[in-house]
This record gives structure tokens, C-alpha cells and sequence, in this order.
């Protein structure tokens, strides 16, 4: 599906649903998932992006797991995206990772769509509250090259990490919750 379709479905969801929706985008690490939701943010009336880092634990998340422990997705879904989809005023803290802690709370997003990019975010305890869900569709292999590479042109030496933590992760969750099966899109970025 291209971005023209993704756009299409999203602005008949927003249509036909009666409350604010949620986007979802997942994939594996470096299949595009920001660059897409980036993208999308762009051109839909009263989007608003949420970075999924915001919603990393760092040291769960250079850990092994086989449910991407170390994303939090208990806390992403009780203070975001419920309220969010309720229309209810709130507030969240986004992880501050200069600090290694929690930043100060800041208020939702009052927007008609809201697009949250998250490695492991279709999992049972989250896609009830995605209205659309958007998997980028890059075998693993090739997300990992790319999400090397572009680490690598950051300046940041994570190889390691890469294939002890989160390959391993990544294959443990596909096993596990299958999220491409759980995707309503699947978008097959260009690079």
C-alpha cells in the first residue's frame, strides 16, 4: 500500500469514527516507521505525531525480553492514548533522555488524529485503543542494515546492541504476537 492509500483510509476512519483516532505505525527497528509518520503528520488536517521513544525505558530496553519489555506500553496507553480517544484533557511525561528519567508533564494533544511510531506497540495491551494500525512492511534483515546505518551516520556505535538485544527481541516478538498479522496497512517504505 502506498502513502496516497494510508492517507485515504486514515481520513475515512476520522469520517466514520465519532471520537479522536489513533494511528499506529510499527515495525521492526529501522523499517521507517518515523520517516512515515513524519511523513503522514505532514499532510493530515490536526495530526500530531508522538514519538514512540518518548515511551522507552533505556535500561529494559537494552535488555533482552521477549515482549519488548522495555517499551511502556501500560503507561503510553493509561495516560495517552485512552484519554486521548475519550476526549478527555490530561497530562503525560515523555521519557527525557538527556536526564534518564521522566520529563515534566506536558498536556495531551487536542487534535483530531494523533500518530504514535513504536517498535512492539501491537501488543494485546495496546491495540484495543489503535484505530489504525500501520505496519511497515521491511523484512528484518533489511531494517537492520538500515537501522545500522543510520546509527552509524549519528555517530552512535550500537552494533552490539543490535545483535544481542535487538534482533533477538525483535524475532522473539514476531514469534510471540505475530504484529503483522495485527496491522490493518502494510506499507512498504522505498529507500
Amino acid at each position: 500500500m502506498n502513502q496516497d492509500d494510508i492517507l485515504g483510509h486514515i481520513v475515512e476512519r476520522e469520517r466514520v469514527v465519532e471520537h479522536p483516532i489513533v494511528v499506529g505505525i510499527s515495525g521492526f527497528c529501522g523499517s521507517g516507521k518515523s520517516t512515515l509518520a513524519r511523513s503522514l503528520v505532514a499532510v493530515l488536517t490536526e495530526a500530531v505525531r508522538l514519538r514512540g521513544d518518548d515511551f522507552l525505558n533505556p535500561a529494559r530496553s537494552h535488555r533482552r525480553s521477549s515482549d519488548w519489555d522495555g517499551v511502556e506500553r501500560d503507561r503510553l496507553v493509561s495516560t495517552v492514548l485512552e484519554p486521548f480517544r475519550q476526549g478527555r484533557t490530561g497530562h503525560f511525561q515523555r521519557y527525557d533522555w538527556a536526564q534518564r528519567a521522566l520529563g515534566p508533564e506536558e498536556p495531551l494533544p487536542q487534535t483530531k488524529t494523533l500518530v504514535v511510531d513504536l517498535i512492539g506497540l501491537f501488543h494485546p495491551a495496546a491495540l484495543p485503543v489503535l484505530d489504525v494500525t500501520i505496519w511497515c512492511d521491511v523484512d528484518l534483515d533489511t531494517a537492520a542494515r538500515r537501522g545500522i546505518a543510520r546509527d552509524r551516520k549519528l555517530g552512535r556505535s550500537h552494533d552490539a546492541l543490535w545483535h544481542d538485544v535487538w534482533l533477538p527481541n525483535e524475532r522473539d516478538f514476531e514469534q510471540r504476537f505475530n504484529p503483522r498479522e495485527a496491522a490493518d496497512l502494510l506499507y512498504a517504505p522505498s529507500r
